[in-house]
């Protein structure tokens, strides 16, 4: 059962600015970890960025820190990455993903619900 619904992806040029939002179906949405990851052609999918249940911490990779925020807002059941800056390397297909407990987790095997994922393409 799909749970979560990605959306906002496209075709943007190098510098350009998208937001990715996540739409969820889940029960006590607001008491999970969410998190984004990605995945491109011939790699592994990796952890993007992550926040706790409370919003009261945020995780990023290496590669998007300071140009990726991930927020949620409990109202609309619903996660975001506004991803600025972006590099052609951004591009790949974006997950949404959550899980319950109060950790951020970079592992995608350790996430429950998954989204079928927005594509996201940046030209240079």
């Amino acid at each position: 059962q799909v749970q979560l619904v990605e959306s906002g992806g496209g075709l943007v040029q190098a510098g350009g600015s998208l937001r990715l939002s996540c739409a969820a179906s889940i029960r006590t949405f607001s008491r999970y970890v969410k998190a984004w990851f990605r995945q491109a052609p011939g790699k592994e999918r990796e952890f993007v960025a992550g926040i706790t249940w409370s919003g009261g911490s945020t995780y990023y990779e290496d590669s998007v820190k300071g140009r990726f925020t991930i927020s949620r807002d409990n109202a609309l059941n619903t996660v975001s990455l506004q991803m600025n800056s972006l590099k052609p390397e951004d591009t790949a297909v974006y997950y949404c993903a959550a899980v319950g407990g109060g950790s951020v987790l970079r592992r995608a095997d350790l996430y429950d619900y998954w989204g079928q994922g927005t594509q996201v393409t940046v030209s240079s």
